[in-house]
């Protein structure tokens, strides 16, 4: 994203031209949308306040069999939610993922494969 920003401001100078404001404060100021992966990376402090805001959803019951893990496929029959607009504030980088409940574990959610990127434990 840099360097084509860099590029539009280039090939304005070079035209001549000037970008307007608005062009020119987008060109400028864009931050990079954040995606979902399969591996995610909480802080202590960020881990809790998702624990605070999230604990209180659905629990869904995994299949017996069920052990979640980073990486791992989350199984059909858990009830998947976005994560709700307070909690993608108090802690951005939750803000492209989805999460499940079940007993004891709260499951962050990649939602375009369904891959847990993070488990996290009361």
């Amino acid at each position: 994203m840099k360097s084509r920003t860099i590029a539009i401001a280039v090939a304005a100078v070079a035209t001549g031209g000037w970008l307007t404001g608005a062009v020119a404060t987008a060109a400028l100021f864009t931050s990079p949308v954040p995606q979902a992966s399969d591996s995610l990376k909480l802080s202590p402090q960020q881990q809790q306040t998702a624990w605070n805001d999230l604990s209180t959803g659905v629990t869904s019951t995994a299949p017996a069999d069920f052990k979640a893990t980073t990486s791992s496929a989350i199984p059909s029959t858990l009830e998947v939610r976005a994560v709700p607009g307070k909690t993608a504030r108090d802690v951005p980088a939750l803000q492209p993922y989805d999460y499940a409940r079940t007993p004891g574990a709260l499951l962050i959610v990649n939602p375009h494969d369904m891959m847990i990127a993070e488990v996290i434990t009361g």
